[in-house]
């Protein structure tokens, strides 16, 4: 396949995989599309150790890395992450605790459970100096040749410095203002994310959402599909709207190169798309998972006020740690789209776009008997 995106990265095929999980993203490569890793929560030592896997595992090909660089949050928190007594009130911290304690999912353990939590808590990166720590972790690798930032604009002498080392930049957006503000950036390319999607989505409909980017990026930028995109008939609507290839990221979960559990696989092959909803209980902004009783929880009337970013994502470190140590499955979740309803069964990444190119076809031989 050729495209606009293709021809800019030299790659087969017009599909993006996002995943947080390394072998996916070299699945993704070597079929190739190109992987994406989810760079934000790792630690620079241990983003240094999954790329240079990366490299070793992708054949010589491009991948990309996507990192949180937020122009909004709550800098006294984000200063003080790991002062949890301070930050975290009470009032929340037990409401969760309580609820998890009367269903029986056990605590954290005594002699290491606190010092879990402020580990994971200090490898939540979203600022732009977290994330600037990290880019320059991406930058010792060569082949990556994409940026994509999940949060806010990207700042002016971010976009240089990834255009000095031959890095694209793109940016994930929900609206028409915020393709705007990414442009005049300096964005290569735009990745317009419809309500469909799976996490932090914005609230309009795919079908709706990628012609408005494509009209407003113009011919030179060129825009990716995502929310909502797991077939070919899927991936054949996107670029027949203009956009120039798709990007995926739930579909990817119920891979057999996904790093998902047992228990998570089981509940997503389960689920219809009216599952996957969207609730500020995870995170404390909208965000599109898998509905759980923890997710349950939140919508309770007694429920409090879900805490600033990045307070609630703290928050919630402990309680989902909770809920995998013990595999409880009423209590699990996860960030996922509505494409969740039609995944029914485990398959392989190169299976999977596979099926995505044979949909494809099958779908532009209708239009074009049609014409």
């Amino acid at each position: 396949m050729k495209t606009a995106i293709t021809e800019m990265f030299g790659i087969d095929l017009p599909i993006f995989g996002f995943s947080h999980c390394r072998d996916v993203v070299a699945a993704v490569t070597r079929a190739g599309g190109m992987g994406v890793l989810g760079g934000s929560g790792f630690s620079a030592e241990h983003l240094e150790e999954e790329l240079r896997w990366l490299d070793e595992h992708t054949d010589g090909k491009p991948y990309g890395i996507d990192l949180l660089m937020a122009s909004k949050y709550d800098r006294g928190i984000q200063q003080q992450k790991l002062n949890i007594d301070e930050i975290l009130p009470a009032t929340h911290v037990e409401f969760v605790r309580k609820a998890l304690d009367a269903a029986g999912i056990p605590r954290l353990p005594d002699d290491n459970g606190r010092e879990a939590v402020i580990e994971r808590i200090r490898n939540v990166n979203m600022t732009p100096d977290d994330a600037g720590e990290l880019l320059e972790v991406a930058f010792r690798h060569p082949m990556i040749k994409m940026y994509v930032n999940a949060l806010g604009v990207t700042p002016t002498d971010v976009v240089e410095a990834c255009h000095a080392r031959g890095i694209k930049v793109g940016a994930m957006i929900g609206q028409v203002a915020h393709a705007r503000k990414q442009i005049a950036a300096g964005c290569d390319f735009l990745v317009a994310q419809g309500t469909e999607a799976g996490g932090h989505t914005g609230p309009i409909a795919s079908m709706i959402l990628w012609p408005q980017i494509v009209d407003v990026a113009g011919p030179n930028i060129p825009v990716l599909a995502a929310g909502g995109v797991g077939s070919g008939r899927q991936m054949a609507a996107a670029l027949a709207l203009g956009t120039a290839g798709v990007w995926c990221g739930s579909i990817w979960l119920g891979s057999k190169e996904s790093d998902a559990s047992p228990e998570l696989k089981e509940r997503l092959f389960a689920a219809r798309s009216e599952d996957a909803r969207q609730t500020t209980g995870m995170t404390g902004a909208q965000c599109r998972v898998l509905t759980s009783k923890m997710t349950d929880l939140w919508a309770q009337p007694d429920a409090p006020k879900p805490l600033p970013k990045p307070a609630h994502a703290y928050l919630m470190i402990e309680p989902r740690m909770r809920v995998a140590r013990s595999r409880n499955k009423e209590w699990l979740s996860h960030a996922v789209g509505q494409i969740v309803g039609d995944m029914k069964q485990e398959s392989t990444v190169r299976q999977i776009i596979q099926e995505m190119l044979e949909g494809y076809a099958n779908a532009m031989e209708r239009v074009n008997s049609a014409v």
